[in-house]
């Protein structure tokens, strides 16, 4: 099995590097690519590999345009923001790290910024941690996020509902657990 996955990942990356491909069935029965000629090899045209831009969550799409900073001295008014992810009432197990992500509507204006609690106390050390964090490490138990848009004057201008989550992790006394002393 490992043989065969090392010739998979090997012919991606030909494909990928080279664009000529040449394809052969040995005297066994066993189908060959190489980017070298060989006899009684078939040429292989290989497209390009299909790519997407990155695109950062609860960003503009591409073709749209990013909204304009609010004026000075009036505050930008958001029809709402959430904590997408995680979800309510979502479990994890087994699991070191949380993704949250938060988003708004509009989209995040520039100057603002998402602050994020946890069980009531601030991630980050208070500083802000943008609309995607990753929480790590994650203690067991249910915990709820709450997130705030504020302006560059410290001002709330939209608050997330709260969302809560479970986390079960396997008690280090259990006899299953892979980590446990023997």
């Amino acid at each position: 099995m490992g043989k065969l996955a090392f010739t998979l990942m090997s012919l991606i990356c030909s494909l990928a590097l080279a664009a000529t491909v040449y394809k052969w069935v040995d005297e066994n029965g066993v189908v060959h690519y190489s980017d070298q000629p060989h006899a009684n090899a078939q040429k292989l045209q290989v497209k390009d590999v299909q790519t997407f831009p990155h695109s950062e969550l609860g960003s503009a799409p591409s073709g749209g345009a990013t909204p304009p900073p609010a004026p000075p001295g009036k505050l930008t008014v958001y029809q709402g923001c959430a904590v997408v992810q995680p979800t309510d009432q979502q479990d994890f197990a087994n699991t070191d790290a949380i993704t949250i992500a938060v988003q708004s509507d509009p989209v995040l204006r520039p100057g603002d910024q998402v602050y994020v609690t946890l069980d009531g106390q601030p991630l980050n050390n208070g500083q802000p941690t943008g609309a995607q964090f990753t929480l790590s490490p994650v203690d067991r138990g249910t915990h709820t996020l709450q997130a705030q848009v504020r302006g560059a004057d410290g001002t709330v201008l939209c608050q997330t509902p709260a969302v809560t989550y479970n986390v079960h992790q396997p008690s280090l006394l259990s006899p299953t657990n892979p980590i446990r002393p023997h």
